[in-house]
């Protein structure tokens, strides 16, 4: 079984929930019963039900079907989910993310689409303060269930000798084909008015401010307005409580600074320009804060000057006047890539994710699905119209952190499809052979923690087929 196969169970859940019970809406009246009980968490015959329900859709779409009976692998399924949620309470697992506000947005979103509370509310046969509980209690169940699966495996590694190993055991036709691979290069110009792009942002933040301490508005009403933060703006600008670790250091700096109801001044971070409100007293050093995000804007004629200049370069680069490499120390404003010639690697993305902020992942490799991961998709249709050693027009686009800019492009090398080896493909490899390793361990850990826990599973699912068989006790 997959690695990936063997952990669809607590992904799936949050579909769950991200749906409707159609289960719920066809029986109208139905007499529920408990099905099994691990630990103190009951499971309920309608939960078993609707996970069932769903994972054959998903198995239906995916183009599989299991030969299992879904009730008893739904049933295993959620009796993994309460001992792993269970687990996490004792030890005092931390969660990620806001909860709530998760389960908020998915029902506001089922309100949206029934059209009013009150349709939703005759769709679910109860009021909606009662569906926002049990919603927000699954997805409490289902995130706390993530997390501690994630710390049972999470200092799990492999050394070069394991992974080596584990590729001479495999079978040819369990080695992987990594698709096709592109190498290129890039030079990089910004907006030349990107100072006064800056003071005009920070004017209309300086409004904004002005606007909120006479009472002439609030920050959460032009938040909704203004801003251009996705993660917050809809919920007029505001994070739930969190340590400031994990916030820019400006931002953060600022944020210690402010009193329960003060707004900070104009504070400039790599994401562009925020003023911010502190809601109340910090507890426990977790901030609960909200703010405004503006990025600077320009004029057609602003955005059109980096892209004639990168034109005009690259003819110049064509005509052999100058070397892409020598062209991108020279002009480029990357400032990663620009001392190597222009060579793109995924570093940016890698240290926007704390999780792989490694060196030992870096790489210049990319496949089509890169550029839908972090990477630009205008770079992959740059890439696609060239042949190695071509150089692309200009053309715009934005970085990791929004900001808008121009580029060029030279495809260095294409890789055509191949069978993975150890000197050309390691690290993919060797994510095959933790992932591996960690299946066994969180299998191990798991069965050893059901041995020690108490598990009541009703007389009309014991004889079905289960992964784990000491469930039956």
């Amino acid at each position: 079984m997959s690695f990936k196969r063997f952990f669809t169970g607590a992904l799936l859940l949050l579909s769950v929930v991200a749906s409707t019970s159609s289960f719920a809406q066809k029986q109208q009246v139905m007499i529920d019963k408990v099905v099994a009980i691990v630990g103190g968490s009951s499971i309920l015959y309608s939960e078993v039900r609707e996970y069932a329900t769903m994972l054959v859709e998903q198995r239906r779409a995916e183009g599989y079907t299991s030969d299992r009976d879904p009730m008893n692998e739904a049933l295993e399924n959620l009796m993994r989910q309460k001992l792993l949620y269970n687990q996490s309470l004792i030890d005092s697992v931390q969660v990620g993310g806001d909860v709530a506000t998760y389960a908020e947005q998915r029902l506001q979103a089922m309100i949206q689409e029934e059209g009013s509370i009150a349709k939703f509310e005759e769709k679910q046969h109860m009021p909606i303060y009662n569906f926002r509980e049990i919603l927000r209690q699954r997805l409490t169940e289902q995130e706390g269930a993530r997390a501690m699966q994630n710390h049972v495996i999470e200092d799990v590694v492999v050394t070069p000798g394991e992974v080596e190993n584990y590729y001479k055991s495999l079978a040819e036709e369990d080695i992987p084909l990594v698709p096709e691979q592109y190498v290129y290069s890039h030079i990089v110009r910004y907006p030349d008015s990107q100072e006064e792009a800056k003071q005009r942002t920070k004017e209309r933040l300086l409004e904004m401010r002005e606007r909120i301490i006479s009472g002439k508005s609030t920050l959460p009403i032009l938040a909704r307005t203004y801003s251009v933060d996705p993660g917050s703006a809809m919920r007029g600008g505001e994070y739930p409580p969190g340590p400031l670790e994990q916030l820019t250091p400006p931002f953060a700096d600022a944020l210690a600074k402010l009193k329960p109801g003060q707004i900070s001044e104009v504070v400039e971070t790599d994401y562009g320009f925020h003023i911010i409100e502190l809601i109340d007293e910090p507890k426990n050093n977790l901030y609960h804060y909200r703010h405004i995000l503006l990025k600077p804007t320009y004029t057609h004629d602003e955005l059109l000057a980096p892209n004639r200049f990168l034109d005009s370069l690259s003819q110049v680069i064509r005509a052999d006047s100058i070397s892409f490499e020598e062209a991108a120390k020279k002009h480029s404003q990357d400032d990663m890539t620009k001392m190597n010639g222009g060579l793109v690697t995924n570093h940016d993305i890698l240290m926007s994710n704390p999780s792989y902020a490694n060196v030992k992942y870096s790489n210049t490799k990319f496949t089509r699905e890169s550029f839908g991961d972090g990477k630009s998709l205008q770079d992959y249709a740059a890439i696609s119209s060239l042949k190695e050693g071509e150089v692309s027009g200009a053309f715009m686009t934005a970085d990791l952190k929004g900001n808008e800019l121009s580029k060029i492009i030279k495809l260095v090398k294409v890789i055509p499809t191949h069978t993975a080896t150890l000197e050309e493909d390691y690290l993919t490899i060797e994510e095959m052979a933790l992932n591996e390793k960690k299946e066994k361990a969180f299998r191990e850990w798991l069965s050893e923690k059901i041995d020690g826990i108490y598990v009541f599973i009703d007389p009309e699912f014991r004889d079905g087929e289960f992964e784990f068989p000491n469930w039956v006790k």
